[in-house]
């Protein structure tokens, strides 16, 4: 009865968080919810630095990657020519095509994902849509990263690895924009308004960030939004510090997703907050917006809006 229903499902989305803790912590939820125990062919889609590997090793906990941000396993790279022994007999492989294809030929990374099927294993294969050519097979599921998370199972009528990047691709932007800006806001409400990070957390929106509070507070948002355009207009450098911070211009300050950011703070354009505090009755949270596209109108119904009506 579960092939019967994945058989019907298109695709499903999520919001890509930010952070490495989230991300594996949604890899998980999606292994959970979408991977069928005999889904052998797994590909991931989507730009470098938009959070794969903490997703990969979310949706599969204990799995070996060939390479991990700056760092390469050569023994891992190597596996394409079936150089260590101890590799062989492994229930499931990871390939980067990235770093892959810059040590090995297309051809043997194509016999050795076609023996790995053909033995049963598990294969996980980002950047597929570099692989999926000269394959010739589509996977059993493609999850695609940017803005969002796009998890889909493939029929012979699609869609294919190119257009889930195509996707993801051009939405990864709006996703650095709003972490960076994010970022930026939250060092303003710290040192210029004394609110620290234990009085909210990070949520999601389309285009934009979201800080829910756990009370209201009496906050002049104009003056907020000015410091932060303030900020945002110096053209300021930002980067990776360490894997707990960033910097902006010559400050570092603290962030969980270092990765994931624009490189100078004027790549951040139309950018506003919602003029008032939204209430979560769910949470019963007090919710800060900030936007990326200036476009606060029909708030309640953003996401549905962007999900309807994409233009970009």
């Amino acid at each position: 009865m579960r092939n019967l229903i994945q058989e019907y499902s298109v695709s499903s989305q999520y919001f890509a968080p930010r952070g490495k803790e989230r991300l594996m912590f949604l890899g998980e939820q999606i292994t959970q919810r979408h991977l069928n125990y005999n889904d052998r062919l797994i590909g991931i889609v989507g730009d470098s630095g938009s959070g794969k590997s903490s997703l990969i090793k979310g949706m599969f906990p204990g799995l070996e990657l060939s390479n991990d941000d700056d760092v390469l396993n050569p023994r891992k790279i190597m596996q394409v020519r079936d150089l260590t022994e101890d590799l062989r007999d492994a229930a499931s492989y990871h390939i980067d095509m990235r770093f892959q294809t810059a040590f090995t030929q297309m051809f043997e990374i194509v016999d050795f994902v076609q023996s790995l099927l053909l033995r049963k294993r598990r294969v996980i294969v980002e950047h597929f849509d570099l692989l999926y050519p000269a394959l010739g097979k589509n996977a059993d599921i493609i999850v695609g990263i940017g803005e969002e998370i796009i998890v889909t199972r493939p029929s012979i009528f699609g869609p294919q690895p190119k257009s889930i990047f195509e996707i993801v691709h051009k939405s990864l932007k709006y996703r650095k924009m709003a972490h960076t800006v994010e970022d930026i806001t939250m060092e303003i409400m710290e040192d210029d308004f004394g609110i620290g990070k234990k009085h909210y957390f990070s949520s999601d929106i389309r285009k934009g960030f979201v800080l829910k509070f756990f009370q209201h507070y009496d906050l002049n948002l104009e003056l907020l939004e000015k410091k932060i355009l303030d900020k945002l207009s110096k053209h300021l450098s930002v980067s990776y510090y360490d894997e707990d911070h960033i910097s902006i211009g010559e400050k570092i300050i603290e962030c969980d997703g270092p990765r994931l950011h624009v490189s100078n703070t004027s790549e951040i354009i139309n950018f506003s907050l919602v003029k008032r505090f939204v209430h979560d009755p769910k949470s019963n949270t007090w919710c800060l917006v900030g936007l990326i596209d200036n476009n606060s109108d029909d708030l309640e119904n953003r996401n549905t809006l962007y999900f309807l009506k994409r233009k970009d």
